[in-house]
């Protein structure tokens, strides 16, 4: 009976083995026993899993408890599941997104920049050696 109730308690709150386990401060294997009926929990531990299932211990101790989720139920549950993974992937793209938009945007800023900047310092130089050779071929036709 125990066995049973634990299971479908469990089942009925939506609560994993190891999510159980892990409120209990025991190991996941040690729930697999008591829903297979290999052991049973202390009497602390059977007052904080009745808590946990917010369940009197009577109820777990006492007759058998039918599994109460329809596979409706279960499929609507999927079905919201599903749903709330979708936003999250949609979310996440969107984060992706706009973190890929601005890396091309300082990567378009930085190009732009060298250029800009190598633009700047070699036309000066040219000017330079534009007015050098003016003046040299002036000083020749002076002669």
């Amino acid at each position: 009976m125990f066995q049973d109730n634990l299971k479908a308690l469990r089942k009925e709150k939506g609560i994993t083995q190891e999510e159980l386990a892990a409120r209990l401060n025991v190991v996941r294997q040690t729930v697999s026993k008591w829903e297979k009926g290999l052991s049973v929990p202390d009497s602390d531990l059977l007052i904080k899993l009745a808590e946990i299932l917010d369940v009197p211990v009577s109820r777990l101790l006492g007759s058998k408890i039918e599994a109460e989720t329809k596979p409706d139920a279960l499929a609507e549950q999927l079905s919201r599941i599903n749903e709330q993974l979708a936003i999250k992937n949609r979310r996440a793209k969107r984060v992706w997104k706009v973190f890929a938009f601005i890396i091309g945007g300082i990567i378009v800023m930085y190009i732009l920049g060298i250029i800009a900047f190598t633009g700047l310092t070699a036309h000066p130089a040219q000017s330079n050696t534009e007015k050098t050779s003016q003046v040299i071929v002036g000083t020749e036709t002076d002669t």
